[in-house]
């Protein structure tokens, strides 16, 4: 039974007048946000059509409630009067719809957020505040100004702002990205508590004036956690960036000519997306000790290819690396081991998506080479047209220039071997033998088949798909084991496993 069942067993209780902080007012606005997506009760609840619900202790409630949705914790309570305090009572506050959602009640996340937080008492601390809304002058002011109050009179473990524009994609010009900044600038000049206290920010589409980013990074200096998606200073412009406690930074699609990591002591994860393809140096790692995990996306079509050796030439401490190719053109240059292997040296799990179908897989072992204490490497090689930023056909895809790996190279700790779009061919299964020939303590090789997109076929119904040749049957995948190990001069003591 759902929630919105127990709150029409729950309609006998009475709605009454608010008294002391309850949101007994909200019941119009509230019923009109997604009311038919609420989520299970414990099976203990189900029986019978009285009010159960409110029967239950305050911390058992309060327990149910906080892992729903706000908004649906405010939906279950409006109907009872013992219950209608409860939302204020709250340590988690959570507003995160779907866009669609959003669109339609985008009213609605201002007016609940200001009656739950006006009325709360000092003595909670809220561990978790997360709201998404829409970037409206007059909504974001109202929460903006609730938020900075409830951070001046009550503790606040983690406050997160997700900011969304009204216009987006290709909708979203030039004027619009340089009007949504000029409106967030605004509504940060406004509401400085709120920004000094927040622990993550997220935006879209807006174009700064230079050192705009900056600036609202000096200020927000309990920040953990920045996302930029089509956010930027100006075409070719240069973001530098220093801050003493973030600990993550996505930059996605942004017109940087160059990122400058130059003082961030506490970073751990940076994702880097598709950087302008003129940056000659689209990222600089500086001072960043403690940075674990480096997830990288492009699609190339030019000639200029990155040097790991180069982009890690200051860091020492990564030990999950990512590289997506959007199916094009190889973007990273194989390196000598020996040039990259300082830099790769606390590397555990490597990640290769996208590669383009035609590509020689071959190139990888470079990496595998370099970094000598890899436990997991996963590669997936599929002609992803959706993420393609062309769907024409390069022969440059195929042309990864790399010196052929030692043949008596041995790879101690290297545990699992996991591919996505296997097929049957050489290329496969020739570069299977060669991992499990020097991986001499692998332990799994599984292999999975192409991934399917349904947006693919019906976006680009006309590109034809190559047909699979991934083993279906039991004797079809005991042929292909058989292939891949007779050629190993011992018996491996890795299972191959088709994952279909």
């Amino acid at each position: 039974m759902k929630l919105n069942r127990c709150r029409r067993g729950l309609s006998d209780s009475g709605t009454g007048a608010a008294n002391g902080g309850s949101l007994s007012e909200l019941p119009a606005e509230v019923q009109a946000c997604n009311g038919d997506k609420l989520r299970e009760l414990p099976a203990e609840l189900e029986a019978g059509n009285r009010d159960r619900l409110s029967e239950l202790p305050a911390d058992l409630l309060l327990n149910i409630l906080e892992r729903v949705g706000t908004l649906d914790a405010v939906k279950t309570c409006i109907l009872s009067k013992k219950m209608q305090k409860l939302p204020t009572m709250l340590s988690q506050i959570v507003i995160d719809l779907s866009t669609d959602d959003l669109v339609r009640i985008h009213t609605v996340v201002a007016n609940v957020t200001n009656k739950i937080l006006n009325a709360r008492s000092s003595k909670i601390t809220i561990r978790k505040l997360k709201l998404k809304f829409f970037l409206s002058p007059s909504h974001c002011l109202s929460i903006g100004k609730c938020v900075g109050l409830a951070m001046a009179d009550q503790k606040v473990d983690s406050a997160e702002f997700e900011i969304l524009t009204p216009r987006n994609g290709h909708l979203c010009t030039e004027t619009y990205r340089l009007l949504f900044a000029q409106q967030f600038n605004d509504f940060f000049r406004d509401c400085p508590d709120a920004f000094a206290g927040l622990t993550g920010l997220h935006l879209q589409y807006m174009r700064f004036g230079e050192s705009d980013i900056t600036n609202i990074l000096s200020y927000c200096k309990q920040l953990e956690s920045l996302s930029l998606f089509m956010c930027d200073e100006g075409v070719s412009s240069v973001m530098r960036v220093e801050h003493a406690r973030l600990v993550e930074l996505v930059i996605s699609h942004c017109e940087f000519k160059t990122v400058e990591l130059t003082f961030l002591p506490k970073l751990q994860r940076m994702t880097f997306n598709s950087w302008p393809s003129c940056a000659e140096h689209p990222l600089a790692l500086g001072f960043v000790p403690e940075l674990l995990k480096l997830s990288l996306a492009k699609a190339c079509f030019s000639h200029k290819t990155l040097k790991l050796s180069q982009l890690l030439a200051n860091v020492l401490s990564v030990n999950d690396l990512s590289l997506e190719f959007r199916s094009e053109k190889i973007w990273i240059r194989p390196e000598s081991p020996k040039v990259l292997s300082p830099w790769l040296a606390k590397l555990r799990f490597v990640n290769l998506d996208n590669l383009p179908e035609e590509c020689d897989i071959a190139w990888t072992m470079f990496l595998l080479e370099a970094a000598p204490f890899v436990v997991e490497f996963c590669i997936t090689v599929w002609d992803h047209k959706c993420h393609m930023e062309s769907q024409k056909s390069y022969s440059e895809k195929t042309d990864v220039k790399w010196e052929p790996s030692d043949p008596d190279f041995k790879h101690k700790n290297l545990a699992k071997l996991t591919i996505y779009g296997f097929q049957s061919d050489d290329n496969f299964t020739g570069h299977i033998r060669r991992v499990m020939a020097a991986a001499v303590n692998i332990k799994e090789v599984s292999l999975h088949d192409r991934k399917v997109c349904k947006v693919c076929a019906v976006k680009f119904p006309h590109v034809e798909v190559r047909p699979s040749s991934y083993p279906r049957t039991s004797d079809e995948k005991d042929l292909l084991r058989n292939k891949i190990t007779e050629t190993l001069s011992k018996a491996s003591p890795a299972v191959i496993h088709f994952c279909s």
